[in-house]
């Protein structure tokens, strides 16, 4: 797949994600949370289908979800769904257990962090690694270094991460 698709198929899940957990966390809006959420699994779910780094980051961000109990609304059930149907149906790039591994623990650290960290500590740095996910961003970053997949990868997961923001922004900025 093209990197210019791949590159809009990341802003647009970040973008869609974010809409999707705003709009079911803070405007209670169901009906807009899953459409939302069904344009997050597509998007990402045809990224992952044609494109490694893409299904390492977006499985490992769905596992690590799963696993501090984050999936927790319909919309959620809905968007995993979906993006497992397209995964099924279209099939998964090869991908190294211990990559893999290494992702999904980075995402768990990353959310529960999320959660934790500002209720434990008011050190300004780890209050701030923590409120914008920095430890999945780093080790994509090393994998990609260290040559595990393409510096794409960590590229695409950036301006994932900076459409997840900039749908939040919008959100509120709307409200």
């Amino acid at each position: 797949m093209d990197y210019f698709v791949l590159g809009l198929l990341f802003l647009l899940s970040g973008f869609f994600m974010k809409l999707s957990d705003d709009s079911y966390d803070v405007d209670s809006n169901l009906p807009i949370a899953i459409i939302f959420g069904v344009l997050c699994a597509i998007a990402s779910g045809l990224a992952t289908v044609s494109y490694v780094g893409a299904a390492y980051i977006f499985i490992a961000i769905l596992i690590g979800n799963l696993l501090v109990f984050k999936i927790d609304g319909i919309h959620h059930g809905i968007t995993l769904i979906i993006f497992a149907l397209i995964c099924l149906i279209f099939g998964l790039p090869n991908l190294s257990f211990v990559v893999l591994l290494i992702l999904i623990l980075a995402a768990v650290s990353d959310e529960v962090g999320h959660e934790l960290i500002g209720k434990i500590t008011d050190i300004p740095f780890f209050n701030l690694f923590f409120e914008y996910r920095f430890v999945m961003k780093i080790l994509t970053f090393l994998l990609a270094i260290c040559g595990v997949f393409s510096i794409w990868t960590f590229i695409f997961f950036i301006m994932f991460d900076l459409a997840y923001l900039f749908a939040g922004i919008a959100h509120k900025k709307l409200n």
